[in-house]
């Protein structure tokens, strides 16, 4: 078995970050647009011309510490869309990965788990 240390995999999506544009779709503050009561706490939005599990961009969440690291992702199980994803913290304060971690868990049918680099 050949396993791949973890650098690699966190270098491989630095490179992907700094390659794609990064589209914020739904600004801190607005509401998702099928579920009105849940308002996003940090920017969202995607890397433009990437793909993830449900084909649509990568997702990304961007906080405001106004750099473009990668400090963390979250992988999510979505018992309502019946995928799996991760999605990138690019540039996120603690207080913000914590938002973004109680977004991922609040409801019954999604759950994420944070890992931190």
């Amino acid at each position: 078995m050949n396993i791949v240390p973890n650098n690699d995999f966190w270098d491989l999506l630095d490179r992907l970050i700094e390659y794609s544009e990064i589209v914020i779709d739904r600004p801190k503050g607005t509401s998702h647009p099928k579920y009105p009561d849940c308002i996003y706490r940090v920017d969202y939005g995607y890397l433009k011309d990437t793909s993830s599990m449900d084909g649509a961009g990568i997702d990304v969440w961007l906080g405001t510490k106004g750099d473009r690291k990668l400090d963390a992702i979250i992988c999510t199980v979505d018992l309502l869309k019946k995928d799996s994803e991760i999605k990138l913290l690019i540039g996120c304060t603690e207080e913000e990965k914590a938002l973004v971690y109680e977004m991922h868990n609040e409801s019954e049918y999604m759950k994420g788990i944070m890992i931190q680099r």
